[in-house]
């Protein structure tokens, strides 16, 4: 399988910590959701009907498959334990500083804020703004003032190297065990990166990352709204997390708060894999509910990993 090399050269260039210009190929990278050697974990979000979050459900209520071959649970963990009880969780801000972000950046960078002051229990925050250039910087809990500081002086300008932005993250929070969550938010499409969408897709799925997009395009025409959406939705989906796309950016607490209900109520299932081949393939998972009466609700997770690869 030939996967793309993962080259940032300007952007790497104007990050703020230490990033790999030229990490490894993906069939060798940290394989995805994986917290340890042979241990895949797969979060997982369960709604009902009418989107309501289900998080009553125990390891029995579930069956999982990978490429078609039923695993045995070995960890399961349900909503947001207490601390201590639960791997380290990361969280990452992408947040959009290019020219058109004039008139929404003071309310995006409150909202920003506000939601990263609600994580208490993460290990640390990154936060990465870009526009023509990506630039990241991460904190610690203790270092929440300087956190606050660095948004509040984000300054608009430039293109929107939105893919370059993902990829920078993604390498950076690569050898990070536990849980990854990576929010983002953006008023466009990409119009800078080196990066394309393609090598974009691959690198999510080798990640760990759940990600939440958030698309500011009420301000676009249709025809260029319609094909933004379907790629954040993309980039979201294919790593267990979800699309919004408000109509209005003073909408954007009452986002952020719907995801922190959903990060607080979702499941974290472990299993060993029956599969022991060390070749870097991609492997397909399934997550089922066989609870009676299960019929209604629906699930969101991952739809898979690449393995561990070993020459």
């Amino acid at each position: 399988m030939s996967l793309p090399w993962f080259a940032l050269t300007h952007a790497c260039a104007a990050a703020a910590i230490a990033l790999t210009a030229m990490p490894r190929p993906l069939a060798q990278q940290v394989p995805a959701f994986r917290s340890g050697i042979d241990l895949v974990n797969v979060g997982v979000t369960v709604t009902d009907r009418t989107g309501g979050l289900v998080a009553d459900l125990g390891p029995a209520d579930f069956e999982i498959q990978e490429d078609g071959r039923t695993q045995t649970i070995s960890y399961f963990l349900a909503g947001d334990p207490v601390a201590g009880a639960a791997p380290n969780l990361h969280v990452g801000v992408l947040l959009d500083v290019s020219e058109s972000m004039a008139g929404e950046i003071g309310f995006a960078r409150t909202a920003a804020i506000r939601f990263l002051n609600a994580l208490e229990r993460a290990a640390d925050m990154t936060v990465v703004d870009f526009d023509t250039e990506v630039r990241v910087a991460r904190f610690s809990q203790g270092d929440f003032p300087r956190l606050v500081e660095r948004i509040r002086r984000q300054k608009v300008s430039g293109l929107t190297a939105l893919y370059d932005a993902i990829g920078v993250y993604l390498d950076g929070a690569a050898g990070q065990d536990g849980r990854t969550i990576m929010l983002l938010y953006t008023d466009g499409g990409d119009t800078r990166s080196t990066l394309t969408l393609r090598e974009l897709m691959e690198l999510l799925k080798a990640s760990d990352a759940t990600v939440y997009a958030i698309g500011s395009l009420a301000h676009q025409s249709l025809s260029g709204r319609l094909p933004q959406e379907r790629v954040l939705r993309q980039i979201a989906e294919v790593t267990g997390g979800q699309a919004f796309f408000p109509t209005d950016v003073k909408e954007l607490d009452k986002v952020y708060d719907q995801v922190l209900a959903e990060l607080r109520a979702q499941y974290t299932i472990g299993y060993l894999s029956t599969n022991g081949t060390r070749d870097g393939a991609w492997r397909k998972v399934d997550v089922k509910l066989n609870k009676p009466g299960a019929r209604g609700l629906r699930i969101r997770a991952r739809k898979g990993y690449f393995a561990p690869y070993k020459p």
